[in-house]
């Protein structure tokens, strides 16, 4: 049997707590369940909000082919990404990825391959509304995110 992977891209925010519940919820072969959420800073001060867009489609298929990825490469018992889009203000919440697995090493590799691949593949982008009011930039795509997804190709 395939570990189930759930996948969502919406405006609304949701529930760390209800989502592991969801996750977890009548399985007794899981040992360990990573959990990682991602929110939004203010950058000092200057950050009024983000605004997140994607590709409608194409970001959730994007997500399901990592999270499948995740699945087969680290052996997860199970895998939960939910992505937020539309306007976003500082301390709101923004992605979660969660991987359930056997062991607590192989749900951390997941949790952590999942978040490099979603940064660096899936087609969201991000408008900063800076708290002056002056108007914001794109976010450019970080080298960082880049070297860090490249190193689970060797």
């Amino acid at each position: 049997m395939a570990a189930p992977v759930s996948v969502r891209v919406q405006r609304e925010d949701f529930d760390l707590a209800a989502e592991v519940s969801a996750l977890t919820r009548g399985r007794a072969d899981i040992g360990a369940v990573v959990t990682f959420l991602g929110l939004c800073r203010d950058e000092a001060g200057s950050l009024d909000a983000l605004e997140l867009e994607h590709y409608p489609g194409m970001a959730e298929a994007e997500i399901s082919r990592i999270c499948h990825e995740a699945v087969q490469r680290f052996g997860l018992q199970a895998a939960t990404a939910v992505h937020r889009f539309g306007r976003i203000e500082p301390g709101e919440n923004i992605v979660l990825v969660l991987t359930a697995s056997l062991h607590r090493q192989a749900a951390f590799d997941g949790a952590n391959f999942i978040m490099d691949f979603l940064k660096t593949s899936a087609p969201f982008w991000k408008k900063e509304h800076r708290a002056d009011g002056s108007a914001g930039d794109w976010v450019s795509a970080k080298d960082a995110d880049d070297a860090a997804r490249e190193r689970w190709s060797r």
